[in-house]
């Protein structure tokens, strides 16, 4: 699925990139020849991964906070001093606490939605005017989950924001389908990420099991038996922002191991 360096000159915006599947994108991208704005709250990780990169081709978007526009605004505002009209845009940012129904509060529900759904609103209508100017070869990849395509326990909050996200996916990819922009969703299954250790490490805190037996809980569901790897999200995400993929839209495509199966 790689790419090359068929992305050289494209200036590609991740939310969410200071760790996990969002650094694993930039990196991939980077490596396609893609100039990078790295977005995300904490500035420390950013630098990191852009000395990591190469300075040079990166602009640092610290204090980007999907859910204020104003942030939003500035930080891509800045970006486009930097490297010119935003062609790629990778919704990534995204938060997934656990809790069962009964227990999930109107304040973690109505978070868990401001990020992981109303902040792909909030991006995407931002970076929108730069992706319709750029016309064909632009490209929307949102992260999703499998999440959104099935239903899992205790993460209620988080299966219908990611069910929003590939609903949305699917409407815009309509609207934008003339205008050579596509828009798809990539949907991990469980993913060895930061978020994912946290889960974990919650599991054992609050059960008593060990470690091995809480990732078992979380790897049963995927039929290789493992947890995803960020580079294999990224690999995914890389081949939908190429030129290969002009055909692509309105596609919600599962990363899981065999998990999730369209039919």
């Amino acid at each position: 699925m790689a790419a090359g360096g068929k992305l050289e000159g494209r200036h590609a915006v991740v939310t969410g990139a200071g760790s996990g599947i969002g650094a694993a994108i930039a990196r991939a991208l980077a490596a396609a020849g893609a100039q990078l704005t790295l977005a995300g709250r904490r500035r420390e990780p950013l630098e990191a991964l852009a000395a990591e990169i190469g300075n040079e081709r990166v602009f640092v978007a610290a204090g980007f906070d999907v859910t204020d526009p104003k942030a939003i605004e500035a930080g891509l505002a800045a970006a486009r001093e930097k490297f010119g009209r935003i062609s790629i845009l990778i919704n990534n940012a995204g938060e997934a606490p656990s809790a069962p129904f009964d227990k999930t509060t109107l304040d973690m529900w109505s978070h868990v939605m401001n990020v992981d759904l109303t902040g792909v609103f909030n991006v995407t209508q931002a970076a929108l005017p730069d992706l319709k100017a750029h016309g064909e070869g632009a490209r929307i990849i949102n992260i999703a989950s499998t999440a959104g395509l099935t239903g899992y326990a205790y993460v209620s909050a988080y299966c219908a924001a990611k069910h929003g996200v590939v609903g949305l996916t699917r409407a815009l990819a309509l609207e934008l389908a003339k205008k050579g922009v596509t828009v798809n969703a990539v949907c991990p299954g469980f993913t060895d990420t930061p978020i994912i250790s946290r889960s974990i490490e919650e599991v054992v805190a609050k059960t008593g099991r060990s470690r091995e037996q809480a990732l078992a809980e979380f790897v049963k569901s995927n039929p290789q038996g493992r947890l995803v790897k960020p580079e294999e999200v990224a690999d995914a995400t890389l081949w939908l922002a190429s030129p290969n993929a002009a055909s692509i839209t309105g596609q919600a495509i599962a990363v899981a191991g065999g998990e999730i199966m369209a039919g």
